[in-house]
């Protein structure tokens, strides 16, 4: 019945469908502050302030089409920021391999497994969008805890969590779709990311939306990491 949230159909009439596999981890959590890097067209950050009513949701997306969606959807909430750019370690201008489908879009190129696992998926243009360390946006006190960094990347995980580090203490969660296949040239698997994490202090917590190719093979899932392993006090 969730589905039918008003906020819901506010963007459903708009062409945005909320990613509502995400509201069973969110509805059990409390959270201040959700940085939301990878937003697309808003489908996290929809289920994120149905779930957190008074939160602020700090979203950053570097495809014009989608951030203009995104701001059609959360016109007037007052609580919800979108940069127009992608996270990384330096400041700067990179290419963006644009997908057929934009929120398959990457800062890496896109391999054939991909294309193989998800059709449709293939490389369509490329565009040079801005690219800084969370830093450049977001200073510590702008994260009221509990604060969750949320990363949807396509393969650019490694390097966007490396562009996170100099604010990675003030976050209690991370929650990062990862990849046990290469599905992006040259990306870091989950392996990778969860050893990174671990080093920095947060723990794997949990594993959701896990998605098998037809051979049964694990694609990607959502992996949740608490500081030191636990959730620091944000779950209901």
């Amino acid at each position: 019945q969730l589905l039918w949230a008003e906020e819901y159909l506010h963007a459903l009439e708009r062409g945005v469908a909320a990613a509502i596999e995400h509201e069973r981890l969110l509805g059990s959590m409390n959270c201040g502050t959700i940085v939301d890097i990878g937003a697309n067209r808003g489908q996290f950050a929809l289920v994120a302030r149905h779930c957190f009513p008074a939160s602020t949701i700090i979203s950053f997306e570097p495809l014009g089409g989608p951030a203009a969606a995104f701001r059609r959807i959360f016109h007037g909430d007052k609580r919800t920021v979108l940069h127009e750019a992608a996270i990384g370690v330096v400041s700067e201008m990179r290419t963006m391999h644009v997908s057929r489908c934009d929120d398959s879009s990457s800062l890496l190129p896109i391999s054939a497994l991909q294309t193989g696992i998800f059709p449709g998926t293939q490389e369509v243009s490329t565009l040079d969008v801005r690219v800084g360390p969370l830093e450049d946006f977001v200073s510590a006190s702008d994260l009221m805890g509990p604060a969750m960094l949320k990363l949807d990347v396509q393969g650019f995980e490694y390097e966007a969590l490396m562009g996170c580090e100099s604010l990675l203490h003030c976050f209690s969660y991370v929650y990062c779709e990862c990849s046990f296949l290469e599905l992006y040239s040259g990306q870091k698997l989950a392996p990778v990311v969860i050893d990174w994490l671990s080093a920095r202090g947060f723990g794997l917590t949990g594993v959701y939306n896990l998605y098998h190719d037809r051979q049964g093979r694990a694609v990607q899932a959502d992996l949740l990491f608490g500081r030191n392993g636990k959730d620091e006090g944000g779950f209901r």
